[in-house]
């Protein structure tokens, strides 16, 4: 019934239904929300809507949430959301394959006092600031931030404004209390000024390349010291619901911890990607595994399943962006900090997660904890996230027995390559189902894009 469960029992005589699936041997999930992607960001929206979201479907994907941002990239425009984001929302419709929602960050004081109507006229009820874009390039060089945001001549992407942002999403708490709980800011915790010396550094000695050189620069005690700062601000402005975007290392957990000690009226969630779980400077393929904050050496990956396995990790996600070849590489193709950084892995998510997690005695409950049911809530998904009477119909069959190796080639990306080339998957999604819509059938991409909208917080029929 309009796409959500109705009955869930075991021994239903297969006669009442219109279609039987036989799942024998195969794990269902529930359909994983995917809170961290970049659609458009290197490439037209509607393209990726389209490409992104059938690579996502093959990750077990039904609903990703979509970082984006006025200013360079995107839709490489400035002014505000209200002319903004109505263009986002007509180039993205009838072109996904999954459901899909929009964070939106306050990049001019005018978003700021625009957070209350994107609540409210837009269903946005997530925010998101980039700690380092003040004095650091997004690629690693520091440049003309003011033209690279496209901010006015009077106005400054700092601290400053950080603090206003939160208690901008505060004030928007305040007055729409109904919808607070699911109104939250995330951050992308690294510091500028770390950065940019520490860029200065490794190419001065030269000692380190690759993606190696590419961590050193953007060194883990910049992401505690933006987690720290990130922490008190949040105190300072009475804001409970603090997201931790794709916590990297040891210390930028360890420092989330202590803060969520030190803290502990505010809500933080820490979040970790699937890339940093699953790939190293070393066993990455290549200068396509730049990214922000960058892959980290073997240590790092271990200390982020420590905490993924003591249950200090909310949720897992992809941070999938989409660069193609011909955007990726600089000049030299072999310079790390030529290249641009973002890369799909969408279409790895759950299979990843499950494979190496279960390796490593992380439960299936846990995984479905990690990739839905999480997500959904924080982001008042609210009739997503779960397999139960009343949610939508999104879910997915995972074959836990079934072990392939990664090859661009077989991704409905765009991308045409990946970091994880070469790698061994212990678990594969065989078919995704979007609200009832079978959208992946035995690993091919089936239907047409049916993808809507989620204005949130959204509903569920019970």
């Amino acid at each position: 019934m309009d796409g959500r469960f109705t009955r869930i029992e075991p021994r239903i005589d297969p006669t009442e239904a219109e279609q039987v699936v036989d799942g024998r041997g195969l794990l269902a999930f529930p359909g994983v929300v995917d809170a961290h992607q970049h659609w458009g960001l290197y490439n037209p929206l509607a393209e990726d809507a389209t490409t992104e979201s059938r690579a996502s479907a093959q990750g077990g994907v039904t609903t990703g949430l979509t970082y984006i941002r006025t200013g360079q990239y995107y839709l490489n425009r400035g002014g505000p959301y209200a002319e903004f984001f109505p263009l986002v929302l007509e180039q993205a419709k009838d072109r996904s394959y999954i459901d899909y929602g929009f964070h939106l960050a306050p990049m001019t004081r005018r978003h700021i006092d625009e957070i209350p109507s994107l609540i409210e006229d837009f269903g946005v009820t997530s925010f998101k600031i980039f700690m380092f874009y003040g004095g650091h390039g997004l690629h690693g060089r520091s440049s003309d931030q003011r033209s690279f945001l496209m901010i006015p001549e009077d106005e400054r992407y700092d601290l400053a404004h950080f603090e206003f942002v939160m208690r901008g999403v505060q004030a928007a708490r305040e007055k729409l209390t109904e919808k607070a709980p699911h109104i939250s800011l995330s951050l992308h915790c690294e510091i500028a000024e770390i950065m940019t010396a520490y860029t200065t550094l490794v190419e001065q000695q030269g000692s380190l390349s690759g993606l190696a050189a590419y961590s050193a620069s953007r060194p883990p005690h910049s992401e505690g010291l933006a987690v720290t700062i990130a922490s008190f601000l949040a105190d300072e402005t009475g804001l409970p619901n603090i997201n931790l975007l794709h916590l990297s290392s040891r210390k930028a957990l360890r420092a989330a911890m202590r803060m969520a000690k030190t803290f502990e009226h505010v809500d933080f969630r820490r979040e970790v990607t699937i890339g940093h779980l699953l790939a190293d400077v070393d066993s990455a393929h290549g200068l396509g595994g730049k990214v922000n904050p960058p892959l980290r050496p073997r240590e790092d990956v271990e200390a982020l399943w420590e905490y993924v396995l003591d249950g200090s990790v909310d949720w897992v996600v992809s941070d999938h962006a989409c660069c193609k070849d011909e955007s990726k590489f600089g000049e030299p193709r072999d310079d790390v900090f030529a290249a641009k950084s973002g890369f799909g892995g969408a279409e790895y998510l759950l299979p990843g997660l499950v494979g190496e997690g279960r390796r490593r005695g992380l439960s299936y409950q846990r995984i479905a904890q990690l990739t839905s049911w999480n997500p959904a809530q924080r982001y008042g998904l609210l009739s997503k996230g779960t397999i139960a009477v009343g949610y939508d119909a999104d879910f997915c069959l995972v074959d836990p027995a079934q072990s392939w190796t990664v090859r661009a080639a077989d991704s409905e990306s765009a991308q045409e390559y990946t970091p994880f080339e070469g790698f061994e998957i212990g678990a594969r999604v065989t078919d995704t189902w979007v609200r009832g819509q079978q959208v992946l059938t035995c690993g091919n991409i089936t239907g047409t894009p049916a993808g809507r909208y989620v204005h949130r917080p959204s509903d569920r029929t019970i």
